[in-house]
């Protein structure tokens, strides 16, 4: 018997033959996809990659002239440095010469008296011609190179005939955060030395002293449970602005200094009262409220109102009439240091500033 023949029919289709047409069309619709991502990335990378090495350039032009700046900023500094001496050898010359003048009499012959006051006439030439060197050179004894190129504007009161510089150097100078400052009091003097928060203070100084006005005088008190110059050998006197070695030096002995022990506000306070004469402005630097008065705790924990009493306490101990410019780097647990600090400085007509973590 003849086999019937089976008519062909588009839906006699199997499950299976759908199946691999699907898998076959998505397999072919991935790989355009792909393919034209891989362009895309490739191309996106090699825009990338050109960036990065113009950023490069630019970032080694940018240090080779920084470094070019500092050595010219340091040469002008020498030449202001030499000019200023020149300048006081140059009014003693004339002080001298005015002496001689006044002891010549009527007796003696009139070609000395025309010699020294033609030695005079130049000589006051020479201090003008040097008045306007320093004018172009500018008015800062110090300079201050920050990092990058910034200027900063502040509201601080730099002015003053004798300005005094308070540094906090208590332990919580180590860092912004509790933790920091207990895992930084472990550590050696030279990684103290070194934290961030107590290497923004130390520059905050040299900046500060870099603004004074050279006629100005200055000294620079550290202080944690007790209180000492920054110079040794300097207590109970007062120092010229525009002796640029001293300065030097006294920053140089900041840098020495390990932050450590609590702070006691009320005993440095105290310590102005003896100053003679007294300061006339006076620059804080600080990142909170005192841990202790005259004398030390009796516990090992002191609390926020307790802190506060203490600093109230601290204030009846200054001398009054005289501004505070407070530059607080505010710490973690002090909620009331930011508003006490503020209204000591609006009391005493001076100013407040908290800067932030690049400054100066």
């Amino acid at each position: 018997m003849a086999r019937k023949k089976r008519r062909f029919s588009a839906f006699s289709l199997s499950f299976l033959d759908i199946m691999s047409c699907g898998f076959g069309a998505v397999a072919l619709i991935f790989l355009i996809i792909k393919h034209g991502t891989d362009r895309d990335i490739q191309a996106e990378n090699q825009d990338l990659a050109a960036e990065v090495n113009l950023l490069q350039e630019e970032v080694e032009f940018g240090r080779e002239h920084l470094v070019l700046a500092r050595n010219t900023l340091d040469v002008t500094s020498d030449e202001l440095a030499e000019a200023q001496g020149l300048a006081r050898r140059i009014m003693e010359q004339i002080e001298d010469v005015k002496g001689n003048i006044a002891e010549v009499d009527s007796n003696n012959d009139e070609q000395d008296i025309k010699r020294l006051q033609e030695k005079l006439k130049k000589l006051e030439e020479a201090k003008k011609e040097l008045e306007a060197e320093n004018k172009k050179l500018g008015n800062n004894v110090r300079k201050y190179v920050g990092d990058g190129d910034r200027q900063y504007l502040t509201g601080l009161r730099l002015g003053g005939d004798r300005i005094l510089i308070l540094l906090d150097s208590s332990a919580s100078m180590l860092g912004d955060e509790l933790i920091k400052v207990i895992r930084a009091r472990n550590m050696s003097s030279r990684v103290k030395r070194d934290t961030e928060k107590w290497r923004r203070a130390v520059n905050t100084v040299s900046w500060l002293t870099a603004q004074f006005p050279q006629d100005s005088q200055y000294q620079i008190l550290t202080f944690n449970t007790g209180f000492r110059t920054a110079l040794p050998g300097t207590e109970g006197r007062w120092l010229n602005v525009d002796d640029r070695d001293q300065m030097d030096q006294a920053i140089k002995e900041l840098n020495e200094i390990v932050p450590e022990d609590g702070t006691s506000l009320e005993r440095v306070f105290n310590a102005i009262n003896g100053m003679s004469p007294l300061p006339d402005n006076i620059i804080l630097i600080t990142d909170g409220l005192p841990t202790q008065g005259m004398k030390a705790p009796r516990g090992n924990t002191i609390t926020g109102k307790q802190r506060l009493d203490l600093f109230k306490r601290a204030v009846k101990a200054l001398p009054k009439n005289i501004p505070v410019n407070v530059i607080l780097a505010p710490m973690e647990g002090d909620p009331y240091a930011a508003s006490e600090f503020w209204k000591l400085a609006m009391e005493t007509q001076g100013s407040f500033l908290a800067p932030s973590r690049d400054w100066p």
